[in-house]
């Protein structure tokens, strides 16, 4: 395991979280190179045998080490941002193995991703599609594009990241596809590559998954029919993790799912999983600050707050606390609330968790590798925390803590008349 009891301490592999404290302070996210890697290669060894790119979810955990280490697995990667793309550079990915998803893409990103040679720019409306066509004629380029498409498929998840649904922004409506593919198969600066689809985020059941790539399947076949040929299918991620006591489907059932509604068809399948990858390699590390009795509710206030993980905050998100030092639940044991020092009542971490705590104790927020630290904000001109990773023994500082100056360091005050 990533993360266990070692002698009564709560270790990140073989290294004891009091020690990273130390070294580091707190707050601090930590995480496991070993379970990343592992998890990586779960999609990796389910896919063996068949033309595939597992295109890892920036957007889940944008670190350079992390990203860097998914490079050296042969990973690829799906962006939604010019920024990500240039995370992805910096940590030594190959812009080839880049999908571009997302929205909202500006004149500029589109011709930076041209300009690096992404795999894919995953098209999300008709309007894109004309950007895209007249920046890639100015350039001298054909863009390879794949439409994102909406297949109207219930991922049964939280409405905030539910994305397959008729009122969602993102995809082209199903309806829609086949006459958009063919409008794009007669523009001078478009190269139809792929056809793909994203239904959801934290997805415990395959189900909705495989539904969703029977009518990406169906679609494919009519525009084959149609005389269009295109090269892969991208699924999009959303596997979900186990955050407490959830049924989770195992990879397999993603992986080979998706395999059987695809049948005998040859085109590469892409996967662009993030947070079943990263999430559970990671943990927030906090200190407790104060312990403070109420009369409807008894508050533990650490030292990390919702600008640090904004995910109970934005989500109602459960995260498993553990108390980094080993403690027998007795009768003195409590319950708890355990919130930071923003000034905001939606600033909580956790509700109602039993607990033996003191000041100055350490607690460790599980599963959260995984829109933690990409998150984060300066909310209440609050640094940012330090991000270190555990690998073989060793810890490596993986992004300093920000200092206070850095966060107003682009300010101006005006010269007053």
């Amino acid at each position: 395991m990533a993360f266990a009891y070692r002698s009564g301490v709560l270790c990140a592999e073989q290294v004891s979280l009091e020690d990273i404290a130390r070294q580091f302070g707190t707050p601090c996210y930590v995480y496991s190179r070993a379970a990343i890697e592992r998890a990586y290669r779960e999609y990796a060894d389910e896919l063996s045998g068949r033309s595939s790119l597992v295109c890892y979810s920036v957007k889940a955990n944008s670190n350079l080490a992390v990203l860097a280490l998914m490079a050296r697995l042969g990973a690829g990667f799906d962006i939604v941002s010019g920024g990500e793309l240039a995370r992805v550079i910096a940590a030594g990915g190959d812009p080839a193995k880049v999908v571009f998803s997302g929205v909202g893409k500006s004149a500029h990103e589109i011709r930076g991703a041209l300009q690096a040679g992404v795999l894919s720019i995953n098209l999300e409306s008709e309007q894109e599609l004309a950007r895209v066509n007249d920046i890639a004629v100015s350039m001298g380029k054909r863009a390879p594009v794949a439409f994102r498409v909406n297949p109207d498929v219930d991922a049964k998840t939280h409405p905030y990241i539910s994305t397959g649904l008729k009122q969602s922004k993102f995809g082209i409506a199903y309806a829609d596809a086949e006459r958009l593919y063919r409008e794009a198969a007669r523009l001078p600066g478009i190269r139809l590559t792929g056809i793909g689809c994203h239904i959801g985020s934290l997805m415990n059941d395959s189900a909705p998954f495989v539904a969703a790539t029977q009518r990406i399947v169906a679609l494919l076949a009519r525009l084959e029919e149609g005389g269009i040929s295109l090269a892969h299918i991208d699924l999009g991620g959303g596997m979900g993790i186990r955050y407490q006591d959830e049924a989770q489907a195992p990879v397999a059932a993603f992986v080979h799912g998706a395999l059987d509604a695809i049948g005998q068809r040859k085109e590469k399948l892409l996967l662009d999983p993030g947070r079943s990858i990263v999430g559970n390699a990671g943990l927030l590390l906090t200190r407790i600050e104060y312990v403070k009795p109420g009369e409807a509710k008894n508050f533990v206030v650490v030292d990390a707050a919702m600008n640090d993980l904004i995910r109970p905050a934005l989500y109602d998100a459960w995260h498993e606390v553990r108390q980094v030092r080993e403690v027998e639940l007795d009768a003195a044991a409590g319950v708890y609330d355990i919130v930071g020092p923003v000034c905001e009542s939606a600033d909580f971490l956790a509700r109602g968790r039993k607990l033996a705590v003191r000041p100055g104790a350490l607690l460790a927020l599980m599963s959260a590798g995984a829109y933690g630290m990409v998150m984060s904000s300066n909310y209440n001109t609050r640094p940012r925390p330090a991000e270190v990773m555990v690998a073989s023994g060793a810890v490596q500082l993986v992004r300093r803590r920000e200092a206070v100056g850095e966060m107003f360091a682009g300010e101006r005050v005006p010269e007053w008349n």
